[in-house]
Parts: structure tokens; C-alpha cells; sequence
């Protein structure tokens, strides 16, 4: 078996470091800063079982749940703005459904990001279309939130018992997963990334499930997934949802429902 060369991994790292944040990582000083140039660029970022802008959009949701450095997160809005992977727009909607995965508080550490970055290189303000431009009917909504329940989950839910219920419905499937400024498969990256943060059994693994009955994301994806996560949640949290996509891939494979 041929030998790997760390000088040839570290060049390969300080290469993908490059075209990821748009910025070349200074030398390294401490082996952390090491293991950022030749572990998560040289050998995360690098594998080609994800999409970069998918990606993208797990690696800035999870640096914003993370309380971490805000110059991390900064640094992936600037590569995913500067690469094309991502629209300042997308990127607001983005915010937006974090806030509602990860907590507005959390989906704030993301909107205060892409304010920065845009105004440090530049960008126009992006058009981003209201939540509601006209008067609207709250049955029409309820039951237009129910149907992309069905869309989102692939099952569907029980009525709204409770005013936390009738948010989920309401706002979050009958206004937010029906807006245009994200695709679905986009949502479903920041969705996971924020139901893995909560630690919550029943949102983990309904949401992986429904990730892949979807057909937005594929089991070696979510393999994928689960490592790209752990960079920010860490090991240990990482594990368990390693531990969950197993279970509902094999479900997926058996044309099982996530608690069947």
C-alpha cells in the first residue's frame, strides 16, 4: 500500500481551505489549527459523496448552533456567497428556517453573518419576499400547512391541540417550507442540523426519515451528513445521530415508516 504524504495533504488542504472560505488559512501555529487544514479541509471537504453547496449550508447552520467563532461562520458565508454556491437571497432564507430548527437566537448568529459578509464585499440587498403580502384566511392556511406537512414528512400529522401545534402548521409548514427562496432539498441540510442539535429522539428521527422518503437526500448522503455535522456538534453528539440514520436507512429500505 503506497504511503500518503502529509506535505501533499497539507498543499490539498490550504487548497480546499481556499476555495471553501475564498481566503488562503494562515501557517499553522497549534496542532488545532492543523487539524483544520489537514483533517476537516483536506479530508471532509474533500470527499465527494456530498454536493459542496450542501455542504455549505450544514457547515454554516452548524457553526451558528454551535456558539463557536463567529469568524467561522464567516468565513463559509463569504465561500458560499463568492463560489456561486448560494444567492444572498437563499442565503436569508436560510436564517429564516434555522431560526425555526435552531431557535431565532440561533438563526440570528447566521442573519448577522450574511450582514457582514455582504457589506464587506459589496453585495446589493436582496430582494426577499414577505412572509404575507395580503390579508389571508386562517382555515386556508391551516389546511394549506397540513398539506405540506404531508409534502415535507411524507406522513401526516395529527390536528393542532396546542398553540405549539398550531405554530408547526400554521407558520412553519403553511408559510415557511412553502416559501420559494429555497429549495426543499437546501431546507432539508439546515432542518437536519438543527432537529440533531435539539437532541430530541422523535424530531431526529422522523426528519432523517423523511429526508430520504422524500428522495431530497440519499443514505450515503446521509452518512456523508452525519460526518460533516460532527465537525461542529462534535463526536458524541454525532454518534447518536450516526446511530439514527442507520436505523431509519434500513426503514427506508424495508418501506417502513419512522416509528413503524
Amino acid at each position: 500500500m503506497p504511503l500518503l504524504d502529509p506535505a501533499e495533504r497539507a498543499a490539498r488542504g490550504n487548497a480546499i481551505a481556499a476555495e471553501v472560505t475564498g481566503a488562503a488559512l494562515p501557517r499553522p501555529a497549534t496542532p488545532y489549527e492543523e487539524s483544520w487544514r489537514d483533517f476537516i479541509f483536506a479530508e471532509v471537504w474533500a470527499r465527494p459523496g456530498l454536493d459542496r453547496r450542501a455542504r455549505f449550508l450544514i457547515a454554516m447552520a452548524g457553526a451558528a448552533v454551535a456558539n463557536g467563532s463567529a469568524d467561522h461562520l464567516d468565513r463559509y458565508v463569504h465561500g458560499a456567497l463568492t463560489s456561486g454556491e448560494l444567492s444572498l437571497a437563499e442565503l436569508r432564507e436560510a436564517a429564516l428556517h434555522l431560526a425555526v430548527y435552531g431557535g431565532w437566537t440561533k438563526g440570528a448568529e447566521l442573519e448577522s453573518a450574511v450582514t457582514r459578509v455582504s457589506a464587506a464585499i459589496g453585495l446589493p440587498a436582496a430582494e426577499c419576499p414577505p412572509i404575507r403580502a395580503e390579508a389571508w384566511d386562517p382555515e386556508v392556511r391551516s389546511e394549506q400547512g397540513a398539506q405540506e406537512f404531508i409534502n415535507t414528512m411524507t406522513f401526516s400529522g395529527g390536528p393542532p391541540a396546542s398553540p405549539y401545534l398550531e405554530a408547526i402548521r400554521n407558520f412553519v409548514f403553511g408559510e415557511m417550507w412553502c416559501r420559494p427562496g429555497l429549495d426543499q432539498r437546501a431546507r432539508r441540510w439546515i432542518t437536519l442540523v438543527g432537529v440533531c442539535e435539539s437532541c430530541a429522539e422523535t424530531p431526529i428521527k422522523s426528519h432523517i426519515h423523511a429526508a430520504m422518503a422524500s428522495g431530497n437526500c440519499q443514505p450515503d448522503e446521509m452518512q456523508e451528513f452525519v460526518l460533516q455535522y460532527g465537525i461542529h456538534a462534535g463526536w458524541p453528539k454525532a454518534s447518536v445521530i450516526q446511530s439514527a440514520v442507520v436505523e431509519m436507512s434500513r426503514k427506508i429500505a424495508a418501506g417502513l415508516p419512522w416509528n413503524g
